[in-house]
């Protein structure tokens, strides 16, 4: 299951959350196999073993960038001041960051945030559809036989899922917001 799988739920959580570095890609696939081994016996067959278990990386990646939002905001660790002295070496030169500027971040977290509320509100059936295709790269025949579905119905299915998350896309960004 490892061997077959890792490949395209590495690339599904990467594309899921971009911001991911591939250490954390890895260790949210890591977290994904060990959950699927340990719940193996709760696998239904109602999709196939790859939609099952993009479903737990989905889960696994969302809990993971949480852990790193509380990491980031504190998390328990002692706070050290900007301006402390190393007591050897005395100032430390600022480093610049590689990171993205932190406008550039907040917009890109603002999006994925949208993007993972209108997937909640889009439902399963679309939901799935729209992550095999764009998180899971998966080709429209892939997807066909995962679902086992016709390739006419995924690409009418996904068509009708776009249009409909678009539109909730749409009224989530005109409602006015309360924390503005």
């Amino acid at each position: 299951m490892f061997e077959r799988h890792y490949p395209a739920v590495g690339r599904f959580i990467f594309q899921l959350s971009p911001g991911f570095s591939l250490e954390d890609v890895e260790e949210v696939c890591q977290e994904t196999f060990l959950s699927a081994i340990r719940k193996l016996g709760s696998f239904r067959g109602g999709s196939s073993l790859q939609t099952w278990l993009f479903r737990i990386a989905a889960n696994k990646g969302r809990d993971y960038r949480e852990r790193q939002m509380a990491a980031k905001r504190g998390g328990g660790r002692a706070s050290v001041s900007l301006d402390a002295e190393d007591p050897e070496h005395g100032s430390a030169p600022p480093i610049p960051s590689s990171d993205p500027q932190p406008d550039a971040a907040l917009e890109r977290t603002e999006q994925m945030q949208m993007l993972e509320r209108c997937l909640e509100l889009v439902g399963d059936p679309c939901r799935e559809v729209i992550e095999l295709r764009y998180f899971g790269d998966l080709s429209y025949e892939e997807i066909s036989r995962t679902l086992g579905l016709n390739v006419k119905t995924v690409s009418s299915r996904l068509s009708k899922c776009l249009d409909r998350l678009e539109r909730l896309a749409q009224n989530l960004e005109s409602r006015p917001r309360l924390d503005r």
